[in-house]
C-alpha cells in the first residue's frame, strides 16, 4: 500500500490504540450503568478521536487534514447528539437486551469484545480514508472540492431523514405506523443512504491525497449498512412488527432514493 514509510503505519496503530482504550473506558461505564447502548452515541465521536489522533501524532497539520477533521467533527457531534437523545428516550437497545438475557452473568465481560472492541476495530478500518487524507501532504485539488460536496449531500440526507423520523415518532398517534413521507417516501433508509454517501465523500479526500487503498473504509461501511447492522437487521424486525410495512417495501426503494412504484 503506497503509504510511504513504516512511520505512517505507526501513526495508524497509535490511532487504533487510542480508540481501543476509549471504547474500553466506555465499556467500564456501560457495566456500571447496565446499559450497553451507550456505545451507539459514541460511534461518531469515536471517529473524531481517531482523526484527531492521526492529526496530532503525524504532526504535519496539512490543510486537507484540518478540513477533514473539521468535517468529521460536524458529523460526529450531530450524530452523537441525535443518538444520545434517542437512546435516553428509548432505553437500552433491544439487540443488547437480547444479548444480555441470552448470556446471563457472562454478558458483562463478553460485551467488552463482542460489542465494544468489535466496534473499535470496525471504526479503525472504516476510518482509513481519514488517515490517508490526514497524513498526506499532497496539495488540494478538484478531488477535494468533489469530496466536500459529496460529504455535504450525505450529511444533509442523514440529518434531514433523522429529523423527519424523530418528529414522526414524537406523535403518539403514529405508534406502529410506517413513515412514508419526506425523504422516506423515496427510500426506506434515507439516513443510511446519507451515511454511506458521506463516507464516499471522505474517500474522495483520500483519492485527492493519492491514498487509493483506503477504499476499504467506504466499502466496509456500505456493506455493514446494507447487509449487516443496517437495512437487513432493521427490516427483519419491521416486517413483523409494523402493519403495512410489506406494502411499503413493495413500492419504495430500499436504499437509493427513487420515485415510488405506482407514481
Amino acid at each position: 500500500m503506497p503509504l510511504g514509510t513504516s512511520v505512517l503505519w505507526d501513526v495508524a496503530f497509535v490511532g487504533l490504540g487510542v480508540v481501543v482504550v476509549a471504547f474500553t473506558v466506555l465499556w467500564a461505564a456501560s457495566v456500571k450503568l447496565e446499559d450497553a447502548s451507550i456505545v451507539d452515541p459514541f460511534w461518531g465521536p469515536g471517529f473524531l478521536i481517531a482523526a484527531l489522533t492521526y492529526l496530532v501524532v503525524d504532526g504535519g497539520y496539512p490543510v486537507r487534514g484540518r478540513v477533514v477533521v473539521a468535517l468529521v467533527a460536524i458529523w460526529a457531534v450531530r450524530l452523537g447528539y441525535h443518538l444520545l437523545v434517542r437512546n435516553r428516550k428509548e432505553g437500552e437497545d433491544k439487540r443488547y437486551q437480547q444479548m444480555r438475557e441470552g448470556r446471563g452473568d457472562a454478558f458483562w465481560w463478553q460485551s467488552l469484545y463482542s460489542i465494544f472492541w468489535l466496534q473499535a476495530g470496525l471504526l479503525w478500518v472504516i476510518s482509513a480514508p481519514l488517515f490517508g487524507s490526514i497524513v498526506s501532504g499532497a496539495p488540494l485539488g478538484p478531488w477535494d472540492v468533489a469530496a466536500a460536496l459529496l460529504f455535504a449531500v450525505g450529511l444533509s440526507f442523514e440529518a434531514v431523514a433523522d429529523s423527519q423520523l424523530a418528529r414522526f415518532k414524537a406523535h403518539p398517534a403514529n405508534k406502529g405506523k410506517v413513515l412514508d413521507t419526506g425523504l422516506w417516501r423515496y427510500s426506506r433508509h434515507p439516513n443510511y443512504f446519507g451515511e454511506a454517501v458521506l463516507w464516499w465523500g471522505f474517500y474522495l479526500f483520500a483519492v485527492g491525497a493519492e491514498q487509493y487503498w483506503t477504499v476499504v473504509g467506504p466499502v466496509l461501511i456500505s456493506f455493514l449498512l446494507l447487509k449487516v447492522s443496517g437495512v437487513t437487521m432493521l427490516e427483519d424486525n419491521l416486517k413483523s412488527s409494523r402493519p403495512g410495512y410489506e406494502e411499503y417495501v413493495r413500492r419504495t426503494s430500499a436504499f437509493i432514493p427513487w420515485p415510488p412504484k405506482g407514481d
